[in-house]
């Protein structure tokens, strides 16, 4: 509602509503780095043990979804780039399940 009053009466509006997006979504990003460096304490033992090749899948797999993220402007613009997002989405989340999965059984 703020984005909004801001674009309708406010000289200048639209710079200030990018603005304010661009601040929603880093602050978003940092939430999910914070995210991800905390459950990566929390599980430093189940890091640990994973073989070496399990651990470079999951974190090719993290890399891949920073870079979705980071080029998801660019990938939305084509319907070809967005079904490979979303492609690549799924490998990526679906590499994480397995290595999940794998680390936490006996």
């Amino acid at each position: 509602m703020i984005l909004g009053l801001v674009v309708a009466f406010l000289p200048g509006g639209g710079n200030m509503a990018s603005a304010m997006v661009a601040a929603l979504t880093m602050a978003l990003l940092a939430g999910i780095a914070w995210m991800v460096y905390v459950l990566s304490r929390e599980n430093q033992l189940t890091l640990a043990t994973l073989s070496d090749g399990r651990r470079a899948i999951l974190y090719a797999a993290i890399g891949m979804l920073t870079l979705l993220v980071a080029g998801s402007d660019k990938l939305f613009a084509t319907g070809g780039g967005t079904l490979l997002w979303i492609v690549l989405l799924g490998i990526s989340v679906a590499a994480i399940w397995k290595v999940w999965m794998d680390g936490h059984s006996y």
